[in-house]
């Protein structure tokens, strides 16, 4: 179906499109396309103006499997390209680096990941971001074109006429920057952090809800040279964490399979045998709930607790104990997510930062890979901070709250914003030491548990792995076995005796 007469009179369809011309790689369906329509605009919400056709061809390199593509000018390309000056050549050495990009390690590791649309828009934001600063040209059309799977049907004949119908500076601008550039753009498509789109494809696709936002937290993740050692240690832990099975339980709905026999269900679940009892036995057993019926498959309730996963981000943290802490926390989430529970991550140094609530299935990795906290440290504040807030939410939310606290042994906080802190949540610590460190801290007693790693657990790769693992699994089965917290929510008759300041006690 050509393109309406309409839209061929649109300059925000007739730009991309007419310069799909200038393709070297087709897909076997040209629904692809569409594919490549949303990462170009996607990118031109980052700020990335790149023209459709090297945003389609360099995506696909990492999206589509290699058997469905087909490298090549496309038919009659070369007799209108020659028309132009200079543009042959800049075509030509556009696609040896296409022939490259397909080629590399790289890409053909990424095909195998299956990424999902957000992540190929961070890999086509990594490998070709440069270009925009080096064209120094903006696109003479809005990034408005409508994702319209009938407007790119039977594409191929309408490219002549759609290419000749807008004027190309911005498309030559661009290949006269990727020409200059070569060598620049195949070392970033060669050396990216392909560990980091595998750690995020196994944590679940990242939300699109908060749009060019969750590709920054991704392009941040997949920048920062500290996120690769954390990625690293979190594929360590993984393997055993996603072996966590969330437990079934019986009910009586109508869903799912069987599970056994109960005593309770309806009567079209009631096991057989049971009316071969005489009319007297059979109002016997009814009445004294002896009748057995099938039971079925089912979800346990909604979890009743709420984990609070709080990860010290103050510069005491820097190096083997971020990556530590990072890492614990990405296998902590996603061992309390599989088992059904909901989990809220949130970073501080000098103050809490906003939450990031998990998903179902979904964990705010990229976020947790590339978060700097620059604001010192006052473990004073962020405690009185949070026992306001947890208090509040326990006036609205009747779950309970679990906090498990990552951080640096020398956490000193008041020994009363630690009981009020407590007072209103369950409190599991992990404390990493600094070199020839000793915890010496005087609210340990307060904890309902707590673990400690030591400088040399940090040193050795296998030792700190199962040192993670034996935390991450004390924790949930803790957080299982914890007792409810005390009804009242209300503060504490004073909390001045204890020596806290006025600017630091919860508000009331």
């Amino acid at each position: 179906m050509p393109v309406s007469a309409q839209l061929a009179k649109d300059p925000s369809v007739v730009g991309p499109l007419g310069g799909l011309l200038l393709s070297s790689v087709r897909a076997a369906s040209p629904m692809m396309v569409v594919r490549a329509l949303r990462w170009y605009r996607d990118l031109a919400r980052l700020g990335l103006h790149l023209p459709l056709f090297i945003v389609h061809d360099v995506g696909l390199l990492y999206a589509a499997p290699k058997e469905q593509l087909e490298l090549g000018a496309r038919p009659g390309a070369d007799a209108i390209i020659g028309r132009i000056p200079k543009v042959p050549e800049l075509v030509a050495t556009y696609r040896s680096v296409i022939a490259e990009i397909s080629q590399s390690e790289a890409s053909a590791r990424a095909r195998s990941m299956r990424l999902s649309d957000d992540l190929v828009v961070v890999v086509l934001a990594r490998v070709l971001g440069s270009l925009v600063q080096r064209a120094g040209q903006k696109p003479p059309y809005p990034a408005s074109i409508p994702f319209d799977p009938e407007m790119v049907r039977e594409l191929d004949p309408q490219l002549p006429q759609l290419f000749a119908a807008a004027p190309r500076t911005f498309e030559a601008a661009m290949l006269e920057a990727l020409s200059r550039a070569r060598l620049h753009v195949l070392t970033l498509a060669d050396a990216l952090d392909l560990d980091t789109l595998r750690l995020l494809g196994m944590l679940g696709p990242e939300s699109t809800a908060a749009g060019a936002l969750a590709h920054v937290d991704l392009l941040a993740a997949l920048s920062s040279p500290a996120a690769n050692d954390i990625v690293n240690f979190s594929l360590e832990l993984l393997p055993s964490v996603l072996e966590t099975r969330r437990q079934k339980a019986a009910g009586t709905h109508a869903v799912h399979g069987y599970a056994g026999i109960g005593s309770k269900g309806s009567l079209d679940s009631m096991v057989l045998t049971e009316l071969a009892w005489d009319d007297d036995e059979f109002a016997r057993r009814l009445v004294e709930n002896e009748i057995l019926f099938y039971t079925r498959e089912q979800a346990p309730d909604e979890a009743r607790r709420l984990h609070y996963v709080l990860i010290d981000a103050s510069a005491s943290m820097r190096g083997d104990r971020q990556v530590f802490a990072r890492g614990l926390a990405i296998a902590l989430g996603k061992k309390l997510q599989l088992a059904g529970e909901e989990v809220w991550m949130r970073f501080f140094d000098s103050r809490l930062y906003d939450v990031q609530r998990a998903r179902p299935g979904q964990l705010p990795a990229a976020y947790l890979l590339g978060f700097k906290g620059e604001r010192g440290r006052n473990p004073a504040r962020v405690f009185a901070q949070l026992a306001t807030e947890i208090a509040l939410l326990r006036a609205r939310d009747q779950r309970d709250p679990v906090i498990h606290l990552i951080t640096h042994a020398a956490l000193h906080v008041p020994r009363a914003l630690v009981q009020e802190v407590r007072r209103q949540a369950h409190l599991f610590g992990v404390f990493i030491l600094p070199s020839g460190g000793a915890l010496d801290l005087d609210y340990l007693d307060l904890l309902e548990g707590h673990a400690v790693v030591d400088h040399a657990t940090l040193q050795q790769k296998s030792a700190r792995a199962a040192a993670a693992t034996k935390i991450v699994n004390d924790a949930s089965s803790l957080a299982d076995r914890v007792s409810v917290p005390p009804a009242s929510i209300a503060p504490p008759k004073s909390l001045r005796d204890e020596g806290v300041p006025p600017s630091l006690r919860p508000s009331r």
